[in-house]
């Protein structure tokens, strides 16, 4: 019988491409500055890690809508960090890490075969692998009037963005809301790095000046993974329109797709804790001042990047050279080709890493 792998329709996995120039940074005297990928590298609050353990015991299975304690605390945090009233905690869901949760979206939503997902022109590539996965076409648009009339049940938003660190602001925002509105469209705003403004200051989607206070057709994405360090404990949430939250859950349920009772736990107690939170954004901060001077100072030139983790820059050359540039001096980066065809002349330069290893990026790039 032949079968074709589902694995043949999505493109080849980006980080993949990366091994030659990885080698090329690690062959340095003082060891390779990985700043390819925004992975976490500083502590997990005590408190969390208490949380953690604090249900080890137990055996039984973990509910697909998560403990009342998760749910209220994801509540919670998005009024306290961010302005956020009114969410019902019965319209959270845990999910197994967002980027499954991002992946999975399309399929779970009912988006098939002849439907459209709209994604931004330079966007982290899970949100086109998930219309793929769903049989779905892609269009990359970054304003409604490049849409026209086709066709798009499923429209996704990131900001503050991942690789750029773009801040859309309100007025942009409502408009979009609007529109998807008058089409039927299901908005899934990305809102990863919504704790991390430095330049601007990030929206939800689902803030009343937005969305009018009315969460229909809306969907915020939320990880733990950036704000809290807890990559790998894959914690995170998605809430917003209810009616649209429960189909994901009657969904998940079947699937058997439930965050473990421990994380749960743990992702409790990180959102119900502003300070590690507040520590976490400050290391960010001060990583960040250090690299982009001497990004700067190497001729550089760095566009958006008011928000989030990482610095979207340029020598005005091919990414991929800017790449092998950045590997013989020990430092590794992503091309920008890997979020869009947009993103070629750039490069993502992550804030992830060490004060010391983050020190000596900064020495290598000196003139």
């Amino acid at each position: 019988m032949h079968r074709t792998p589902v694995a043949r329709v999505l493109p080849d996995f980006p980080w993949d491409s990366l091994a030659g120039a990885q080698q090329l940074a690690q062959a340095h005297p003082d060891g390779i500055v990985d700043l390819s990928v925004g992975t976490p590298v500083d502590p997990v609050a005590p408190v969390i890690q208490e949380a953690l353990a604090s249900v080890a015991a137990q055996p039984g299975y973990p509910t697909t809508h998560g403990t009342s304690e998760f749910r209220e605390a994801a509540a919670g945090s998005m009024a306290r960090r961010y302005g956020i009233g009114g969410i019902d905690p019965d319209a959270v869901l845990p999910a197994i890490g967002t980027k499954e949760l991002i992946a999975w979206l399309p399929r779970l939503l009912a988006v098939g075969a002849g439907d459209t997902v709209v994604i931004p022109e330079l966007a982290y590539p899970t949100y086109e692998v998930g219309a793929l996965l769903a049989g779905a076409d892609v269009l990359r648009a970054d304003s409604t009037v490049a849409i026209g009339p086709q066709r798009a049940p499923l429209l996704f938003i990131n900001s503050p963005s991942n690789p750029t660190g773009r801040v859309l602001g309100v007025d942009h925002l409502r408009k979009v809301v609007e529109w998807a509105r008058q089409r039927g469209t299901i908005v899934a705003s990305d809102e990863c790095y919504l704790g991390l403004g430095w330049d601007a200051e990030p929206v939800s989607i689902l803030d009343e000046r937005v969305s009018g206070g009315n969460h229909e057709g809306l969907l915020a994405v939320h990880s733990l993974s950036k704000t809290s360090n807890l990559a790998s404990y894959r914690a995170g949430f998605i809430t917003g329109d209810p009616e649209l939250v429960g189909d994901l859950l009657a969904v998940r349920k079947h699937a058997g797709m439930m965050v473990p009772l421990p994380i749960q736990a743990a992702a409790a107690a990180a959102m119900s804790s502003d300070t590690h939170e507040q520590d976490q954004k400050e290391r960010y901060r001060e990583r960040r001042e250090v690299l982009r001077a001497a990004l700067l100072g190497a001729g550089f030139r760095i566009d958006h990047s008011e928000a989030g983790l990482y610095l979207w820059a340029t020598r005005g050359e091919q990414g991929r050279d800017t790449v092998q540039w950045l590997a013989e001096r020990g430092i590794l980066a992503a091309p920008g080709e890997f979020y869009g065809p947009a993103g070629a002349q750039h490069v993502r330069i992550a804030l992830t890493a060490t004060d010391e290893r983050i020190a000596a990026a900064a020495r290598r790039l000196a003139p």
